[in-house]
Protein backbone atom coordinates (compact mmCIF):
# COMPACT_ATOMS: atom_id res chain seq x y z
CA UNK A 1 0.00 0.00 0.00
CA UNK A 2 1.49 3.55 -1.21
CA UNK A 3 2.00 5.34 2.05
CA UNK A 4 -0.01 8.47 2.03
CA UNK A 5 0.68 12.16 2.53
CA UNK A 6 0.35 12.73 6.53
CA UNK A 7 -0.71 16.98 7.52
CA UNK A 8 1.46 17.90 4.97
CA UNK A 9 0.85 21.64 4.03
CA UNK A 10 3.37 22.58 1.41
CA UNK A 11 5.37 21.20 -1.21
CA UNK A 12 8.73 22.49 -2.38
CA UNK A 13 10.14 21.08 -5.94
CA UNK A 14 13.66 20.46 -7.50
CA UNK A 15 13.35 21.98 -10.75
CA UNK A 16 15.25 19.85 -13.24
CA UNK A 17 14.59 16.40 -13.39
CA UNK A 18 11.37 16.68 -11.65
CA UNK A 19 9.35 19.66 -13.44
CA UNK A 20 10.99 19.90 -17.16
CA UNK A 21 14.21 18.47 -18.82
CA UNK A 22 15.95 21.50 -20.33
CA UNK A 23 19.21 19.36 -20.84
CA UNK A 24 18.69 19.14 -24.56
CA UNK A 25 18.22 23.54 -24.13
CA UNK A 26 21.07 24.64 -22.00
CA UNK A 27 23.82 21.88 -24.16
CA UNK A 28 22.75 24.08 -26.90
CA UNK A 29 22.87 27.31 -25.41
CA UNK A 30 26.07 27.08 -23.46
CA UNK A 31 27.64 25.33 -26.84
CA UNK A 32 26.80 29.17 -28.50
CA UNK A 33 29.51 30.28 -26.27
CA UNK A 34 32.16 27.76 -25.96
CA UNK A 35 32.09 28.31 -29.52
CA UNK A 36 33.58 31.75 -29.42
CA UNK A 37 36.63 30.82 -27.56
CA UNK A 38 40.02 29.56 -28.40
CA UNK A 39 39.81 26.71 -26.33
CA UNK A 40 40.31 22.77 -26.81
CA UNK A 41 36.40 22.73 -25.73
CA UNK A 42 34.31 23.94 -28.36
CA UNK A 43 30.85 22.48 -27.08
CA UNK A 44 29.02 20.79 -24.12
CA UNK A 45 26.86 17.33 -24.92
CA UNK A 46 23.80 16.32 -23.87
CA UNK A 47 25.15 13.69 -21.70
CA UNK A 48 27.45 16.35 -20.30
CA UNK A 49 25.03 18.24 -19.01
CA UNK A 50 22.78 15.36 -17.90
CA UNK A 51 25.52 14.17 -15.74
CA UNK A 52 26.12 18.03 -14.29
CA UNK A 53 22.29 18.41 -13.49
CA UNK A 54 21.86 18.93 -9.96
CA UNK A 55 25.37 20.57 -9.02
CA UNK A 56 26.21 24.21 -8.19
CA UNK A 57 28.08 26.39 -10.97
CA UNK A 58 31.41 25.80 -8.96
CA UNK A 59 31.13 22.52 -9.27
CA UNK A 60 30.49 22.82 -12.91
CA UNK A 61 33.00 24.85 -13.63
CA UNK A 62 35.84 22.90 -11.90
CA UNK A 63 34.78 19.87 -13.62
CA UNK A 64 34.12 21.39 -17.48
CA UNK A 65 37.32 23.33 -17.53
CA UNK A 66 40.01 22.10 -14.49
CA UNK A 67 42.88 23.19 -17.14
CA UNK A 68 41.87 27.14 -17.57
CA UNK A 69 42.99 29.72 -14.48
CA UNK A 70 39.42 30.10 -12.04
CA UNK A 71 38.93 34.03 -13.14
CA UNK A 72 38.59 32.93 -16.75
CA UNK A 73 36.16 29.49 -16.34
CA UNK A 74 34.32 31.58 -14.56
CA UNK A 75 33.79 34.10 -17.08
CA UNK A 76 32.33 31.81 -19.55
CA UNK A 77 30.41 30.25 -17.21
CA UNK A 78 28.62 33.49 -16.50
CA UNK A 79 28.57 33.82 -20.06
CA UNK A 80 27.02 30.73 -20.48
CA UNK A 81 24.23 31.61 -18.13
CA UNK A 82 23.58 34.48 -19.30
CA UNK A 83 23.15 32.50 -22.85
CA UNK A 84 21.28 29.86 -21.43
CA UNK A 85 18.05 32.40 -20.03
CA UNK A 86 18.43 34.06 -22.88
CA UNK A 87 17.55 30.48 -24.66
CA UNK A 88 15.32 29.12 -22.70
CA UNK A 89 13.24 32.38 -22.77
CA UNK A 90 12.48 32.46 -26.53
CA UNK A 91 12.51 28.51 -26.89
CA UNK A 92 11.70 26.94 -23.10
CA UNK A 93 11.92 23.38 -22.62
CA UNK A 94 10.69 20.03 -21.94
CA UNK A 95 7.66 19.95 -19.38
CA UNK A 96 7.00 16.45 -17.96
CA UNK A 97 3.45 14.80 -19.12
CA UNK A 98 0.69 16.22 -17.16
CA UNK A 99 3.01 18.42 -15.00
CA UNK A 100 0.30 21.93 -15.83
CA UNK A 101 -2.91 19.58 -14.81
CA UNK A 102 -0.84 18.26 -11.63
CA UNK A 103 0.10 21.61 -10.40
CA UNK A 104 -3.53 23.13 -11.04
CA UNK A 105 -5.22 20.53 -8.86
CA UNK A 106 -2.27 20.55 -6.29
CA UNK A 107 -2.47 24.72 -5.63
CA UNK A 108 -5.68 23.68 -4.59
CA UNK A 109 -5.16 22.01 -1.17
CA UNK A 110 -1.22 23.16 -1.10
CA UNK A 111 1.13 25.74 -1.11
CA UNK A 112 3.75 25.28 -3.73
CA UNK A 113 7.77 26.56 -3.81
CA UNK A 114 10.55 25.50 -6.16
CA UNK A 115 14.01 25.58 -4.55
CA UNK A 116 16.53 24.54 -7.36
CA UNK A 117 20.63 24.61 -7.58
CA UNK A 118 20.79 26.85 -10.30
CA UNK A 119 21.57 30.89 -11.18
CA UNK A 120 19.37 33.44 -10.31
CA UNK A 121 17.00 34.11 -13.69
CA UNK A 122 16.38 30.80 -14.23
CA UNK A 123 13.68 29.90 -12.37
CA UNK A 124 11.69 32.61 -13.43
CA UNK A 125 11.91 32.23 -16.49
CA UNK A 126 10.48 28.34 -16.64
CA UNK A 127 7.78 30.28 -14.32
CA UNK A 128 7.29 32.96 -16.90
CA UNK A 129 7.61 31.08 -20.11
CA UNK A 130 4.71 28.50 -19.32
CA UNK A 131 2.75 31.28 -17.25
CA UNK A 132 3.25 29.13 -13.77
CA UNK A 133 3.45 31.91 -11.41
CA UNK A 134 0.01 31.50 -10.55
CA UNK A 135 0.60 28.13 -8.97
CA UNK A 136 3.52 28.80 -6.83
CA UNK A 137 3.97 31.15 -3.90
CA UNK A 138 7.78 31.61 -3.57
CA UNK A 139 11.00 30.48 -5.09
CA UNK A 140 14.88 30.14 -4.30
CA UNK A 141 18.17 29.68 -5.53
CA UNK A 142 21.76 29.92 -4.25
CA UNK A 143 22.90 33.86 -4.24
CA UNK A 144 26.73 32.79 -3.87
CA UNK A 145 28.84 29.93 -3.97
CA UNK A 146 28.74 29.58 0.01
CA UNK A 147 24.68 28.66 0.02
CA UNK A 148 23.88 24.82 -0.16
CA UNK A 149 20.88 23.84 -1.07
CA UNK A 150 19.38 22.34 2.44
CA UNK A 151 19.82 26.08 3.89
CA UNK A 152 17.57 27.12 0.84
CA UNK A 153 14.76 24.62 1.75
CA UNK A 154 14.92 26.04 5.43
CA UNK A 155 14.83 29.66 4.27
CA UNK A 156 11.66 28.58 2.20
CA UNK A 157 10.45 27.25 5.10
CA UNK A 158 10.98 30.03 7.81
CA UNK A 159 10.59 32.86 5.10
CA UNK A 160 6.41 31.29 4.56
CA UNK A 161 6.08 29.67 8.17
CA UNK A 162 5.55 26.37 6.56
CA UNK A 163 4.67 23.55 9.44
CA UNK A 164 4.68 20.43 7.49
CA UNK A 165 6.45 20.52 3.92
CA UNK A 166 8.30 17.80 1.62
CA UNK A 167 10.40 18.22 -1.05
CA UNK A 168 10.17 16.52 -4.22
CA UNK A 169 13.39 15.61 -5.69
CA UNK A 170 15.34 13.52 -8.38
CA UNK A 171 18.30 13.28 -6.98
CA UNK A 172 20.62 12.04 -4.11
CA UNK A 173 21.60 15.42 -4.05
CA UNK A 174 18.32 16.32 -3.43
CA UNK A 175 17.36 13.90 -0.45
CA UNK A 176 20.60 14.66 1.19
CA UNK A 177 19.55 18.60 1.01
CA UNK A 178 15.86 17.45 2.18
CA UNK A 179 17.21 14.77 4.85
CA UNK A 180 19.92 18.17 6.05
CA UNK A 181 16.68 20.41 6.39
CA UNK A 182 14.50 18.20 8.71
CA UNK A 183 12.09 17.16 5.88
CA UNK A 184 10.23 14.50 3.95
CA UNK A 185 11.44 13.16 0.91
CA UNK A 186 9.64 12.58 -2.79
CA UNK A 187 11.60 10.57 -4.55
CA UNK A 188 10.72 11.34 -8.25
CA UNK A 189 11.69 8.70 -9.96
CA UNK A 190 11.41 9.55 -13.78
CA UNK A 191 13.93 12.25 -13.40
CA UNK A 192 18.00 11.94 -13.51
CA UNK A 193 19.18 10.28 -11.10
CA UNK A 194 18.89 7.41 -8.64
CA UNK A 195 18.36 7.29 -5.00
CA UNK A 196 19.21 5.43 -1.45
CA UNK A 197 16.49 6.64 1.17
CA UNK A 198 13.28 8.23 0.79
CA UNK A 199 9.80 8.47 2.48
CA UNK A 200 7.78 8.82 -1.14
CA UNK A 201 8.02 7.67 -4.27
CA UNK A 202 6.71 8.66 -7.55
CA UNK A 203 6.75 7.44 -11.70
CA UNK A 204 5.36 10.28 -12.96
CA UNK A 205 4.45 13.71 -11.58
CA UNK A 206 0.62 12.97 -11.32
CA UNK A 207 1.27 10.60 -8.53
CA UNK A 208 1.66 12.97 -6.39
CA UNK A 209 -2.43 13.33 -6.74
CA UNK A 210 -2.89 9.47 -5.16
CA UNK A 211 -0.20 10.56 -2.28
Amino acid sequence: MTKKFENVDSIIFDLDGTLWDSRKEVAESWSEVLAKYNYNRKSISFQEVNDLMGKTIDEIEDLLFPEIPKEKRTAIMYQSGENEINYLAKHGAKLFDNLEDTLDKLSKKYKLFIVSNCQPGYIEVFLDYYDFNKYFVDHECPKNAETVKSDNIKLIVERNNLKHPVYVGDTQGDANATKDAGLEFVFASYGFGNVEEYQYKIEKIEDLLDL
